[in-house]
């Protein structure tokens, strides 16, 4: 692989946390895990390919619900080791919840308040794929 992957602080588990951004809005939608192979095949494709930690496999993002994300630009933190990937996501869902973004919930009077609508109700995204999310 590319030296340009050895400037990354990878942790002990050999993964970076990434954080997918609206490329045009800026807005946060999500953040997931990425290893060595999952950013290659990121840049190699042109769309977002997470580590899902729980299945132990590589995550294509949209894979299951057809929300792809579409890579703009990947940007690096100053200490190498958090990665953003400025987005276009298609369907306009990045949250398994069938939300815009995965950060639809607001900390006001103690308590967390949700302030974002379902634009599509979750289980019509994954029904025929016997998942609740990726």
């Amino acid at each position: 692989m590319s030296n340009w992957l050895d400037e990354i602080h990878w942790n002990a588990d050999g993964l970076v946390p990434a954080i997918a951004q609206d490329h045009k809005s800026g807005r946060i939608l999500m953040m997931a895990w990425m290893n060595r192979e999952s950013l290659q095949l990121t840049v190699d494709e042109g769309r977002a390919i997470y580590w899902s930690r729980s299945r132990g496999k590589l995550w294509r993002k949209g894979e299951e619900s057809g929300h792809v994300q579409k890579l703009h630009e990947l940007r690096l933190d100053c200490d190498a080791d958090v990665i953003v990937l400025q987005v276009e996501q298609l369907g306009g869902i990045a949250c398994h919840t069938g939300r815009e973004s995965c950060f639809y919930r607001v900390y006001r009077d103690g308590a967390w308040q949700t302030v974002d609508a379902v634009i599509k109700d979750p289980h019509a995204i994954y029904e025929h794929k016997g998942h609740s999310h990726e």
